[in-house]
């Protein structure tokens, strides 16, 4: 089987760069992606930049260039965020079948995400960053429900025959009880407001330096809660989430009030996680980089763990939320 990005070679990103005026000197870093191809590229004249390659086939035009339009809209606002180059008047450029955008690089370092202070100044630019998103919605992404990060991944990870026979029957199971659950969380939050997110807002977009954090891959922009953008910032054992969420609303509401009530989606939210993740490696795995990465995945094993992982999270569901709401 081939795969679209076999024939991205270097040769050919470098004419993509410059087709749009921006001539490169030869040095090409490849940067830890899978969804797209992201290079650093050295530039004959000025610093490095950052070039973007899009999956064929996930977002339409349109979409990337809303999610393009949302971090300049945060730029505007001077939330740390990195916006496309605009070349020409565009920021989506199209050479030989390839869409990319460039970016500025910016240098930093993973956060200290067990320092008190680090992670309420996180919380207060991703309460920013929610004002912005707060302020109109989306119009062409999608949103993040039940209905597309559950019962959809689930219903495709069955109709392509993913699963090993004997565990198809268990764990179509274990996913209806945990889709069932979050259900109940998200009946438990009621109605809650949908806005703007990042949407993968976790240690590894978030960038530090002495002057604080800025905000990198926006590709999962989406709509969906609050809360989305918080939770996964936390790690380890109960006590450890609820002191991080803690200091990450400390920040957080200094810039934007947070519904309590979404604590209910934190483990729902999460369980929705852990099945689209699944179905994303599956429709992922005819592109060679992924079987090379990812080695474990799609073996008895694996499905056996995904099985007990569920069943962990009903229960968790069925916890009180970090801090009573």
């Amino acid at each position: 089987m081939t795969h679209p990005f076999i024939d991205l070679s270097p040769d050919r990103v470098l004419d993509a760069l410059a087709s749009i005026g921006l001539y490169g000197d030869g040095r090409l870093l490849a940067l830890n992606s899978y969804e797209n191809r992201v290079y650093q590229v050295g530039m004959e004249e000025g610093p490095p930049v950052v070039a973007k390659f899009y999956r064929p086939g996930r977002w339409t035009d349109q979409q990337i260039l809303e999610e393009h339009a949302f971090v300049q809209e945060l730029q505007e606002r001077e939330v740390p965020a990195v916006p496309a180059l605009e070349r020409d008047g565009r920021t989506l450029h199209e050479f030989e079948g390839f869409r990319f955008a460039v970016f500025p690089r910016h240098g930093g370092r993973a956060p200290e995400m067990d320092d008190p202070k680090v992670l309420e100044w996180t919380g207060r630019f991703i309460g920013r960053i929610h004002a912005a998103g707060a302020a109109r919605p989306f119009t062409t992404r999608p949103t993040l429900d039940l209905a597309s990060f559950g019962e959809e991944p689930r219903d495709w990870l069955l109709a392509n025959d993913f699963l090993p026979p004997e565990l198809v029957t268990p764990w179509r199971s274990v996913v209806d009880q945990a889709l069932d659950g979050v259900r109940r969380c998200y009946q438990r939050a009621g109605q809650v407001e949908l806005i703007r997110l990042h949407g993968d807002c976790h240690g590894g977009n978030v960038l530090w330096t002495d002057a604080g954090p800025h905000f990198v891959d926006f590709d999962d922009a989406r709509m969906g809660p609050a809360v989305q953008d918080l939770w996964m910032m936390l790690s380890g054992e109960r006590s450890d989430m609820v002191r991080q969420m803690g200091d990450i609303l400390a920040g957080y509401e200094d810039m934007r009030e947070f519904d309590p009530r979404q604590l209910y989606l934190v483990e729902a939210l999460r369980t929705l996680r852990l099945i689209h993740y699944s179905a994303w490696l599956a429709r992922r795995w005819d592109d060679p980089a992924f079987p090379v990465a990812f080695p474990w995945f799609n073996t008895q094993r694996y499905w056996q763990d995904r099985i007990l992982e569920l069943r962990e999270q009903i229960a968790l569901m069925d916890e009180p939320p970090l801090w009573p709401v």
